[in-house]
């Protein structure tokens, strides 16, 4: 799929570029309390292992914001911190090294402290995501509006950038979140044609792993599919490294990033003889760390299996106490059941070169 990105300003998190020609870059938010530095730096390593690009962290007090220069210090990835209500702590993740603010302007204080935040953003060269939320909508706006239409979210962005840029400040990254789709896509789509800043893009209290998943898909991919979108999070009330997974597999399905491994694998019926739902499960598993772009096909048949997955690289079909190893559609060894699995990731590694255990 050839998608015609639209034309924006890049912005620099750390050393990792966003908008511009630059990737759709992945990103997630820690779920450990940022005043826990191994609890966090663990968490943080997790998430950098399966493609992580970008980690943001809650800073809700003074203590988070001495963690954060701890923090900094052990991880390379780009960190961002997430601040409301009291510029003094954007001010102190500032000077503990972050690579990026995410903050609501209208709730970080009166003009003048909001005046500080920007210029010390300005000398660290650090840039600030604009974070509007439809739950937090200016009252003026709601008033006006009746609601959180994506009309009212357009006007609060629109109002939160001029502030900025009255301030001469144009490192600005820019979301409109809802947790429904139609009014998250809708607002993406009008602020598109009015400001070219990179955009975040997300669904926001999306749900749980599958409905999470649903909606950010459906959010997302129909934002993506058009061009709009420079940096992506899918949140969901599961794990973050979830959120990378899903991540992924949206760019990959629009054949904007190919990373990893994509598992192509049959929904089973009445001729299936393996285990291929715990067969597919633990290879997922196993295989959640590999970076190379590779497609793995795990098939229940051994009569359609291999032509079915003709265009993965690799994968096995299995059967009645035995079962095949092919490539590209064609069969290249035949093997016992119980082997399968060792067989399978046995020629991933020596495709990829990477560890799969």
């Amino acid at each position: 799929m050839d998608l015609s990105r639209r034309e924006t300003k890049q912005v620099l998190v750390g050393n990792v570029p966003v908008g511009g020609n630059a990737p759709v870059v992945v990103q997630s938010m820690c779920n450990t309390d940022t005043r826990d530095v191994p609890a966090t730096l663990a968490q943080i390593e997790r998430l950098a292992r399966v493609g992580c690009e970008i980690i943001r962290l809650a800073v809700l007090d003074e203590d988070a914001v001495q963690a954060l220069g701890v923090i900094k210090e052990e991880t390379a990835i780009p960190l961002i911190a997430d601040i409301h209500f009291d510029h003094r702590l954007a001010l102190g993740a500032l000077r503990a090294g972050v690579d990026g603010l995410r903050i609501n302007p209208g709730n970080i204080g009166n003009e003048r402290a909001v005046a500080r935040v920007v210029h010390a953003s300005a000398e660290r060269e650090v840039p600030i995501r604009i974070g509007v939320n439809a739950g937090s909508l200016d009252k003026d706006l709601l008033r006006r509006y009746g609601e959180a239409t994506p009309q009212a979210m357009v006007e609060s962005a629109l109002r939160q950038i001029r502030l900025l840029e009255s301030l001469n400040f144009y490192e600005i990254k820019i979301s409109l979140k809802s947790s429904d789709v139609t009014t998250m896509v809708e607002a993406y789509r009008l602020l598109a044609d009015k400001v070219s800043y990179p955009f975040h893009l997300g669904v926001t209290e999306a749900g749980t792993l599958i409905g999470g998943t649903v909606k950010s898909t459906l959010g997302i991919g129909r934002l993506l599919a058009q061009g709009i979108g420079d940096t992506i999070r899918v949140s969901l009330t599961s794990d973050p490294a979830d959120e990378v997974r899903v991540a992924y597999e949206i760019l990959r399905a629009l054949k904007i990033r190919q990373r990893g491994v994509e598992l192509i694998s049959c929904p089973t019926c009445g001729r299936c003889e393996i285990d291929i739902i715990g067969l597919t499960q633990e290879v997922e598993k196993r295989l959640l760390h590999v970076k190379s772009a590779l497609k793995v096909a795990i098939m229940g048949c051994v009569v359609n299996g291999p032509g079915e997955a003709r265009e993965a690289d690799v994968g096995v079909a299995g059967g009645r106490g035995q079962g095949i190893l092919f490539k590209k559609g064609e069969v290249v060894a035949k093997i016992p059941e119980s082997q399968l699995m060792s067989r399978l990731l046995d020629e991933i590694h020596s495709i990829t070169g990477e560890e799969v255990a």
